[in-house]
């Protein structure tokens, strides 16, 4: 029933957004009653988050599944990077994760979901890859610009380019 309830959640969120979606109907189209939605979630917005969570982890194993153990460092960062922009790609989830999330949950639930997912693996591999200076504020902006190529690619951009200028960030980033 919960697993239900949050791909519902999730195809309503992503379809209409937070704010045009009710309880109502999200249980009509769960065919589920309010009661076994209360019973699962304490309200939509403990439904959003869930969905949201869900979203960021299945982001961070996608991530996570293109490192390459014996990898070099950098070449890690740049797979990773490549495997965030084609996670992203699923349907619905550059709205979820980056419009829709950041407006309902605000910056510092987002911040902290995310670095319990994706972000950890930024910081991990900056880390690994020898960064000289101030890691976690490299990823916090490396973060934002796989986050702007998710979108522009979201809204139909050639992805070649996006996935080229973040490679090349990534290089110069930890560069010696």
């Amino acid at each position: 029933m919960r697993a239900l309830l949050l791909a519902t959640g999730r195809q309503l969120f992503t379809a209409k957004g937070y704010a045009a979606t009710g309880t109502p109907e999200i249980v009509a189209a769960a065919g589920v009653t309010r009661g076994a939605l209360y019973h699962h979630f304490a309200d939509k917005a403990a439904l959003f988050e869930a969905v949201i969570r869900a979203e960021a982890q299945a982001v961070a194993q996608a991530i996570e599944a293109a490192e390459d153990q014996g990898a070099d460092p950098v070449e890690a960062l740049v797979a990773g990077g490549r495997a965030f922009l084609a996670a992203m790609a699923w349907p619905g989830r550059a709205r979820l994760l980056l419009v829709e999330a950041p407006a309902v949950l605000g910056p510092v639930r987002l911040a902290a979901i995310d670095a319990e997912a994706g972000g950890r693996t930024l910081v991990q591999g900056l880390r690994a890859a020898g960064l000289n200076g101030p890691v976690d504020e490299t990823a916090q902006l490396l973060s934002a610009a796989h986050d702007r190529a998710a979108l522009a690619i979201a809204a139909g951009a050639d992805p070649g380019p996006w996935a080229k200028a973040l490679e090349r960030l990534v290089r110069r980033c930890v560069a010696q």
